[in-house]
């Protein structure tokens, strides 16, 4: 006979990083009400960590470790504007590592808070790069620190074939799964890194073979081309471009504005109930800017990528809306 203290121990879980991945599909019924529209969306947030970057993190150190790159010893360096930065310290927490933060002035104060409190070293940039950004600033930072800290390691998302591996295995293949056969047309997703975007549609791409892919950038990054501006909203957008991505593999950009994403990420809380952070609000605005154009019965998946509590000095502070406002 099965006891009592075996039934329970089978059902639970026994690691935080076995909590990363399995996320639900959410289809915007009020948002999107038009009846030859499906759009679903893959609630990242839902992640321990707040956002979709945990399951980079998870493949990185485990992939490093796999491969002898990563040991007790390691201390992990990488740059982030606050998501991943978070995930990578719950990990090196798991993993008993230690990992430098190379963050800017735009990082949220929630955020930095959460990353110091997981227990990562902070190193702050201040000093802005050539396109008015701090990428290549935080870069600079993360190789001085390279040559100065015993065992350092770089995670380097910005090239590292692992992140968009981790959302190819994780993310791609679980809306598949999702989808029960259901016919998909459009993969529309924000760009940063870009390893989101790549993993995930290159693993629908499978499945769905005339799959449109949809990149969301924001106005002021230079991903796709753009001239540069001055960009205020975490989490999207560059100032270089990343190696990872493959711009033959996507069949349509649109930009939105910071305002545009606030905009939103408003609406998504007020119709949908969804608490998101600002890189949702980009899609939806980029969805809605798409919609009219499609006279179709078309299905479109998307991927919210983070909480909304991280941004509540941003996207929903009044005072910080006004300010993106007047900068449009």
């Amino acid at each position: 006979m099965t006891s009592v203290a075996q039934t329970f121990n089978s059902n639970t879980i026994n690691s935080i990083k076995d909590c990363i991945g399995n996320t639900p599909l959410f289809q915007l019924n009020t948002l999107f009400p038009v009846s030859n529209i499906n759009v679903y969306a893959k609630l990242e947030m839902l992640n321990p960590g707040g956002s979709m970057k945990d399951r980079p993190a998870e493949f990185f150190i485990r992939k490093g470790m796999e491969e002898g790159k990563i040991h007790s010893k390691t201390h992990l360096i990488e740059s982030s504007s606050g998501n991943l930065g978070i995930a990578l310290a719950l990990l090196a927490k798991f993993h008993n590592l230690s990992f430098t933060c190379v963050v800017d002035p735009k990082i949220s104060q929630t955020n930095l808070k959460m990353i110091k409190a997981l227990g990562a070293n902070i190193s702050m940039v201040k000093e802005p790069d050539e396109h008015g950004g701090y990428l290549q600033t935080r870069i600079k930072r993360v190789n001085e620190l390279l040559s100065s800290t015993p065992n350092a390691y770089w995670i380097n998302q910005y090239a590292n074939d692992n992140n968009w591996r981790a959302h190819y295995y994780g993310t791609g293949r679980e809306i598949v799964e999702q989808l029960i056969g259901e016919p998909l047309d459009i993969l529309i997703a924000p760009v940063s890194t870009s390893g989101s975007i790549m993993g995930i549609s290159r693993r629908l791409r499978e499945t769905y073979p005339y799959l449109t892919v949809v990149a969301v950038d924001a106005v002021g990054s230079i991903i796709f081309n753009s001239p540069s501006a001055p960009r205020e909203l975490p989490g999207i957008g560059a100032s270089r471009v990343p190696e990872l991505l493959n711009r033959d593999e996507i069949d349509q950009v649109i930009h939105v504005n910071d305002y545009e994403s606030a905009l939103a990420c408003r609406e998504i809380l007020e119709k949908e109930g969804i608490f998101a952070g600002g890189s949702s609000g980009s899609v939806v605005a980029a969805i809605k800017k798409l919609v009219p154009s499609l006279t179709n019965k078309t299905n479109i998946v998307t991927i919210f990528p983070d909480r909304g509590e991280r941004y509540l000095d941003l996207v929903y502070d009044d005072q910080w809306l006004n300010k993106v406002k007047s900068m449009q």
